[in-house]
């Protein structure tokens, strides 16, 4: 492992960082772009010389990929807000949070000084993510894309099993969670292992995770479109009207939803935006949805039943899981301005 893989900094949840020059963060990556296998991406490159507060400690990460459960992420931090535009991958719109090796931050102390000066810029940088962004070719021609998160399980190499205590403490310390929220996650992820192992008469309710919804479509599952746009304000239907749509793996029309979706059945949400395509993490294929998704304000994945995990991975609603609520309808004016009478 290269000294700036190495890199550590003690950051903890609310420390301002700056993210440094182009040649600084150029001199930590490899032929790919990447440091520890994680990519430097170009959608970064608006943030050097930008001061910015830490979010979350990175220090795992959920697999998305495998499904190998938590993995041990080196080093690294969310910064508040700062997620992936696309604008480096052809518009890709999941929008996840950004990885920051600790290697590519500097630690500000004093808040109220001045931000270090960026001497100068480095092309070569911005040249190497244009390439190492991109992966061949598919067979059919079209363009393959590499990102954090088609990159995930190799930047994470390392499993971290459910009882492995220190990442609770690191969980708390670095302020990610408090307390109980960190006992729950540990005793959720026992349960989910339990699960997983016991013989098949000793399993709850047929072996299902904590949470995790129970379908009961059996063929075809059912759609809707409602139109629905940024701005409407919906609910998101009862646990037991959303099973009416899914069938055994948790699908609608291929689209799963997860235990952390779940438990915000019954809530109200705006909608932020429509998805219309997104990256595949396995391929790097830009996949174009047939029904456009949805996406909620302030509705991500909190970790809270998968280890704690800090992605705050975007969730993904299809229309049927969603009820409109009108606008309530404006109070009738009273006195001259009604029908004109006085």
């Amino acid at each position: 492992m290269t000294a700036p893989a190495m890199t550590r900094l003690d950051l903890k949840v609310g420390d301002i960082v700056e993210v440094r020059s182009e040649a600084e963060i150029l001199a930590t990556l490899d032929e790919n772009g990447a440091l520890g296998a994680l990519p430097f991406m170009p959608e970064m490159l608006q943030y050097v010389g930008k001061r910015l507060t830490v979010g979350k400690s990175a220090h795992k990460a959920c697999d998305t990929l495998e499904r190998t459960g938590i993995r041990k992420m080196e080093n690294a931090v969310h910064l508040d807000g700062v997620r992936c535009d696309g604008g480096g991958h052809d518009g890709c719109e999941a929008a996840c949070m950004i990885y920051w090796k600790h290697a590519w931050l500097k630690k500000v102390d004093s808040p109220g000084a001045k931000p270090d000066v960026v001497a100068h810029n480095e092309p070569k940088l911005p040249q190497l993510l244009q390439i190492s962004a991109r992966r061949p070719d598919g067979e059919d021609g079209s363009p393959r894309w590499r990102c954090q998160a088609t990159e995930m399980r190799r930047a994470t190499p390392e499993p971290m099993p459910v009882l492995k205590l220190s990442q609770y403490v690191e969980d708390v310390r670095s302020g990610n969670v408090g307390p109980i929220w960190a006992a729950r996650t540990l005793l959720v992820g026992v349960y989910n292992r339990l699960q997983d192992v016991a013989p098949q008469p000793l399993k709850i309710k047929g072996g299902k995770h904590f949470g995790q919804l129970k379908g009961r479509v059996t063929g075809k599952t059912p759609t809707v479109e409602t139109g629905l746009q940024p701005g409407d304000l919906v609910r998101i239907k009862s646990r037991e009207e959303i099973e009416a749509t899914i069938n055994a793996d948790s699908l609608n029309r291929g689209l799963g939803i997860e235990a952390e979706m779940a438990r915000f059945c019954g809530r109200t949400a705006r909608v932020a935006r429509r998805i219309h395509h997104i990256l595949d993490e396995h391929t790097g294929q830009m996949l174009h949805m047939k029904s456009p998704c949805i996406v909620l304000e302030g509705v991500v994945c909190e970790g809270a039943l998968t280890g704690a995990c800090p992605r705050a991975i975007t969730s993904y609603w299809r229309e049927i899981w969603l009820e409109k609520i009108e606008s309530a309808p404006a109070p009738q004016q009273r006195g001259a301005d009604v029908a004109g009478v006085r």
